[in-house]
């Protein structure tokens, strides 16, 4: 098994190494403005200094724990996570119960379909303007945009996977005498996961996404107000070491979320033990 997991990494690590080096190379050589696109190395440096406390360690400082996560990083990488966390918490939340329901009800679809059809090509980009105006800057309409960008996702998911249940499953149920409750807890709701599921990933990839523009524009911390901040000076190294934090938080938290997946679905791809 180890070495099963050791080969899956290595194939998914040749290519962005060889892009490293590539580019790595491309900089030593002086092909590339280092001002323009800075060599991986100097964006390495740069993503230290940027992670490391600003002030040395002294007995006056306090915890050290504390101290060790005082840097910059640490507290935009929280800052935007959180963000993150709690708009798709928000999103989600709403998203799930009323896609479950508009999945069950045909009159509650037949109500809310045209309205949904109506926000959903919006980008949350778009409420912006109308976010700062009913809620002023800093996490509030942080947290309503990327709540936004998670509960379309989530929704739609959720619909088509209980409309798409196997008509032979509800008949079935239906012929042993199963309630419309237990209908739903046991045939309904286990054959829609799958799709539920892949609307959260979905949804947290597109929270990732808003967290960052809602930071350029409404807030004053994060990981994307710090790279905006770093393109003012013009601080190229910076911006790109922000942009691989973001993504190495990404991957981090669709690991955890396919692993989950991958656990909850055991029964779903004939998985069990």
């Amino acid at each position: 098994m180890n070495i099963q997991m050791m080969k899956r990494f290595a194939h998914g690590a040749a290519v962005p190494v060889a892009v490293l080096l590539l580019w790595q190379a491309m900089s030593t050589f002086g092909w590339i403005n280092p001002q323009i696109l800075p060599s991986p190395v100097a964006v390495l440096v740069k993503w230290y200094e940027y992670l490391v406390p600003l002030e040395a360690y002294t007995p006056e400082s306090g915890n050290y724990l504390v101290w060790l996560f005082s840097g910059e990083l640490p507290h935009d990488a929280w800052a935007s996570l959180s963000r993150v966390l709690g708009g798709f918490a928000i999103g989600a939340g709403l998203a799930l119960p009323l896609g479950l329901l508009m999945g069950t009800n045909k009159t509650i679809y037949k109500l809310f379909d045209p309205l949904v059809q109506v926000l959903r090509p919006i980008p949350p980009i778009a409420y912006i303007p109308l976010a700062i105006l009913w809620f002023g800057l800093g996490n509030p309409p942080a947290f309503f945009l990327i709540s936004i960008g998670s509960f379309f996702p989530v929704l739609m998911n959720t619909i088509a996977g209980v409309r798409q249940v196997d008509g032979i499953y509800i008949r079935a149920a239906r012929n042993l005498g199963a309630s419309q409750m237990t209908m739903f807890r046991r045939v309904i709701l286990p054959a829609a996961t799958p799709y539920i599921l892949a609307g959260a990933r979905i949804g947290m990839g597109t929270a990732f996404i808003v967290v960052i523009v809602a930071e350029m524009i409404a807030v004053n911390s994060g990981l994307g107000f710090r790279i905006l901040e770093a393109r003012e000076y013009f601080w190229s190294d910076k911006i790109i070491a922000g942009m691989f934090t973001i993504g190495l938080f990404g991957l981090a938290i669709d690991m955890a979320m396919n692993a989950l997946n991958n656990h909850l679905l055991q029964w779903h791809r004939g998985l069990e033990h």
